[in-house]
């Protein structure tokens, strides 16, 4: 930290880190325990290469380290998961906080960014001799130095007119969801990749299958139908549809073919990962000998949840108290089909609790990775989701906020 450095925070709300109070069910999921940085960048659908070179410089290794210097604990959790071992967000804040206090950072609230203005620096520089040459009275010595100091480089207007000056500026707002709020960061020539929604849940309106909610498959193979995209995990059936990590991880990949799509699609759900159809049928032939006298409703033998099991059983037309030894094969086919390649049509999304992530924001090839300044103006910084950088749920976002905060302000502190 360079004391010489005075930092001023602007929030445009009146509350302080209030997604770091709601982030992982108010646990606050801090990073995540990926120490590959290969490995730990591909959980990026957007920003990829980008992040892994930010990660040589601050990863999740660092991370750990910087709180516990703090005094702060973090453990994993069997997904992989990090949260403060008091299970509190306030843990988090309360050490940000203190750190802000520490270092006498000011922190003005309600205050709404609406433009900014970048200047020649030799231009600043000069307007504010002029001025000082304006004041040639002792008695003004002390404004004198304050117009020194208070010519920087960059005119940072909020809203209701009020205007400060900066020789640097850092822009860390987050993801805006409407291409039209980055306006006052593209009048300063820089382009945006056009955001879109990310991490959310697939919308089944009226379906029998959110007859089943609350039902969770512990592994699930879930593709896109006429596209390439898919992923394998856990699934939840909600009220409204389809959830769980594997439709979120789908969701963050596929963001932008699903707004092109306008949320209308379907998806296609083999219910037994590996497994084909061919492989089903000689597991059907299997139980038809070895389960003979038993009731089809009776468990699955396959390891669903017994609900689901019953729902598949209907929708193949086969009665939940037929023996095995009597499943016609026209029915067994049914059945077969379903196991391998259920189709639901999705029609619309929602966001997945706190979980709101945009894809989009500043073009990352007019961004200097190993100093996060702006290749088109100089002192111009950016960090977190406002860059076109977005990470699926497991504490990847917040590294990154982590790893080109602390990128950005080691650049201007040594500046």
């Amino acid at each position: 930290m360079n004391p010489d450095v005075k930092v001023l925070v602007l929030e445009k709300s009146s509350k302080l880190l209030s997604k770091v109070r709601i982030s992982g069910g108010g646990r606050c999921n801090c990073t995540h325990a990926c120490f590959d940085t290969g490995e730990l960048s591909r959980h990026y659908p957007r920003g990829e290469k980008f992040v892994r070179k930010a990660f040589h410089q601050f990863n999740p290794t660092d991370t750990i380290k910087w709180f516990a210097e703090r005094g702060v604990s973090l453990k994993t959790e069997s997904d992989g998961r990090m949260f403060p071992v008091t299970d509190r967000s306030e843990t988090i804040m309360e050490c940000l906080l203190k750190e802000v206090s520490r270092y006498r950072v000011e922190i003005r609230m309600n205050a709404d960014v609406v433009g900014v203005e970048a200047e020649d620096k030799a231009e600043a520089e000069a307007e504010a001799e002029v001025e000082v040459e304006a004041e040639v009275e002792a008695e003004y010595k002390d404004k004198i130095e304050d117009k020194r100091e208070g010519k920087g480089m960059f005119r940072v207007k909020l809203a209701g007119g009020e205007l400060l000056r900066a020789d640097y500026l850092l822009v860390a707002t987050g993801g805006y969801p409407r291409e039209n709020m980055f306006d006052w960061l593209t009048a300063c020539g820089h382009n945006i990749e056009k955001p879109v929604p990310s991490l959310f849940t697939f919308n089944m309106p009226g379906h029998p299958l959110t007859s089943l909610m609350g039902v969770s498959v512990p592994q699930v193979t879930i593709r896109i139908n006429e596209t390439k995209q898919e992923q394998t995990g856990p699934v939840l059936i909600t009220h409204w549809g389809l959830s769980g990590p594997a439709v979120l991880k789908l969701s963050a990949y596929a963001a932008r073919e699903l707004a092109a799509r306008q949320y209308k699609f379907s998806v296609r759900m083999n219910w037994l990962p590996g497994e084909n159809e061919q492989s089903i049928a000689a597991k059907c032939r299997q139980f038809r000998q070895e389960l003979a006298a038993r009731k089809m409703g009776t468990r699955s033998p396959l390891g669903l949840p017994s609900r689901l099991w019953i729902y598949l059983l209907r929708e193949a037309g086969i009665h939940e108290e037929k023996r095995w030894a009597d499943l016609p094969v026209k029915e067994q086919n049914r059945l077969i089909s379903l196991l391998a390649g259920s189709v639901f049509d999705i029609r619309g999304k929602t966001t997945f609790k706190e979980e709101f992530v945009t894809a989009g924001g500043i073009r990352l090839n007019e961004i200097d990775v190993h100093t996060m300044q702006s290749k088109k103006v100089p002192g111009l910084y950016f960090a977190g989701e406002v860059t076109d950088v977005d990470g699926i749920t497991g504490g990847f976002n917040f590294q990154y906020a982590w790893t080109s905060s602390y990128i950005a302000a080691s650049s201007i502190a040594a500046s």
